[in-house]
C-alpha cells in the first residue's frame, strides 16, 4: 500500500535499493522528506495520503518459521478449491503416476515424510496437493522414496505479495515443521504465486 503512493523511480537517494524497500523502513511521515521527489506538486495528493496513513501507523506483522526462526516475506495458502499450495515434484527414481495416486515421499532436505495426491504427471514431473497421512490404511499409496520439490504453488495469505523475478523468504501454510523455504518468483497475479527453484537452506 505505502509502495504503491511513493514515485516508483527506485532512484535510491533515499539511501534505500528501491521504493519498496524504501516503503517496508517507513516509520513516521518524517521519514517521507528523504525522498527528493515527495516535495513535487504532482506527488501531493500522495504525499497526504501516506502522511495520514503513517499518522494512524502501520501494522507490520511478522510471519517467523517455528523450526528456524527466520523471519517470511509471506505466508503461502492454498489456491481457492485446494486443501494446500500445490506442489511440483521430480522423484529421483523413475515411476509412472496418474492423476488421482496418492503417494508418500521425502523431499530433498526435509526430514518429514510427505502424502500427496497427484494432480497431474507429465515428463517426470508430478503436481501434487499434500493430504495428509490420515488416508493411509484406507487407500493404496504409492511409495516415491525421495523427491526433488521444484516449484510451489498458492496464494499469499499474509505478508506482501512479491514481484516476479525476486527471490523470496515464505513458509507454506501446510508444512508440518513451518520451515521456511527459498525460492524465485516466476508469476504473481493478484495474490496468487509460483515460486520456482526452491530451496529449504535459507541463509
Amino acid at each position: 500500500m505505502l509502495e504503491r503512493l511513493l514515485p516508483g523511480y527506485n532512484c535510491r537517494e533515499c539511501g534505500r535499493k528501491s521504493c519498496r524497500d524504501f516503503a517496508e523502513h517507513l516509520s513516521s511521515a518524517e521519514d517521507l522528506s528523504r525522498c527528493p521527489y515527495m516535495s513535487q506538486e504532482r506527488f501531493r495528493d500522495r504525499l497526504e495520503e501516506l502522511r495520514g496513513i503513517l499518522e494512524r501507523g502501520v501494522s507490520r506483522e511478522r510471519i517467523v518459521g517455528v523450526m528456524d526462526g527466520l523471519e517470511a516475506d509471506f505466508s503461502l495458502g492454498p489456491l481457492d478449491g485446494e486443501i494446500s499450495c500445490t506442489e511440483d515434484i521430480h522423484p529421483l527414481e523413475h515411476c509412472s503416476l496418474r492423476a488421482g495416486d496418492l503417494i508418500r515421499y521425502r523431499p530433498l532436505g526435509c526430514p518429514i515424510t510427505h502424502f500427496a495426491e497427484v494432480l497431474e504427471f507429465d515428463h517426470g514431473v508430478a503436481r501434487v496437493r499434500i493430504v495428509g497421512p490420515l488416508f493411509e490404511g484406507r487407500k493404496e499409496y504409492i511409495d516415491l522414496g525421495i523427491c526433488m520439490v521444484l516449484a510451489f504453488e498458492g496464494r499469499v495469505v499474509r505478508g506482501r505479495v512479491p514481484e516476479v523475478g525476486k527471490t523470496v523468504r515464505f513458509l507454506p501454510e501446510h508444512c508440518m515443521m513451518q520451515k521456511v523455504h527459498s525460492g524465485v518468483v516466476v508469476h504473481s497475479e493478484g495474490s496468487r504465486v509460483r515460486i520456482e527453484a526452491i530451496d529449504l537452506k535459507v541463509w
